[in-house]
């Protein structure tokens, strides 16, 4: 199965350029997500599955650059879906958590309405729509604060900071590995999932909670509340995704986040 990959540079495109066989994997040099070029080398690959692991990821930063987060994850995904659907070929595209707004008390399911607060999730919710409108076979997986032991994540940044350190404790979502995700696609794939999908390990956490998982339980950490944190861009108080639908195509239990981190850290 002939497989083209974006994104090969970040987190979840590095582990799955490992773990796929036959891949034409590209970084932003050989397919920029921003440009115009992105029809031209799908033709040339003539993949029969498009696996879009690239993305437009500074949260913060996307206040003050809509046009291009919305260029990346907004256009471009419905580019890659036109052209899966000319091919026949199956779309896998990444989307997040932050396409909800964090009211709902439990955790989202793949049908709740999403209501983004931020551009960036304005943003990933456009990509997802635009894929759905195209008429092509499509896996759409939303997952969560994603990580890994390379490129730029809060564990790493949390893992290399001097403490003393003040972390925020009222947001709460699935801390993910990208090698869980990467490993976890493939699986789907496997069983020809298609449609929208949450995939995070199960339990749940605050970015204070998660902090002390990296730390340990003597590291000095102190919670504190968003509002004592401002960033430009606002983040949704709950984005727990609820991954039952992705455990039952997959026909097993996912791991609880804790023992997912334990086999990165």
């Amino acid at each position: 199965m002939r497989c083209l990959l974006t994104g090969r540079d970040g987190q979840v495109g590095w582990d799955l350029e490992r773990l796929l066989d036959d891949v034409v994997a590209t970084d932003r040099a050989r397919l920029d997500l921003s440009g115009t070029a992105i029809s031209e080398r799908v033709s040339e690959v003539r993949p029969e599955v498009i696996i879009n692991a690239a993305a437009y990821t500074a949260v913060d930063k996307a206040e003050s650059e809509k046009d291009l987060a919305m260029r990346v994850n907004g256009i471009a995904p419905g580019i890659l879906a036109e052209e899966a659907k000319r091919l026949g070929a199956l779309l896998v595209h990444y989307s997040t958590d932050y396409i909800f707004d964090g009211k709902k008390k439990g955790a989202y399911v793949e049908d709740d309405a999403p209501n983004p607060l931020s551009v960036y999730g304005a943003s990933k919710l456009e990509g997802e729509r635009r894929i759905v409108a195209s008429g092509c076979r499509y896996l759409i997986l939303r997952t969560s604060w994603v990580y890994s032991a390379r490129g730029r994540n809060f564990f790493l940044t949390i893992k290399n900071a001097k403490q003393p350190l003040r972390v925020v404790d009222d947001q709460r979502g699935v801390p993910t590995s990208s090698r869980f995700l990467a490993e976890h696609t493939i699986a789907l794939l496997k069983r020809n999932a298609q449609g929208v999908l949450h995939l995070v390990p199960s339990g749940a956490t605050t970015w204070y909670g998660f902090a002390r998982e990296i730390l340990g339980e003597n590291a000095a950490i102190t919670p504190i509340r968003s509002s004592e944190y401002p960033t430009a861009a606002r983040r949704p108080a709950n984005s727990v995704l609820d991954n039952r639908r992705a455990q039952a195509l997959l026909g097993v239990t996912l791991p609880d986040w804790r023992d997912v981190f334990a086999a990165v850290r």
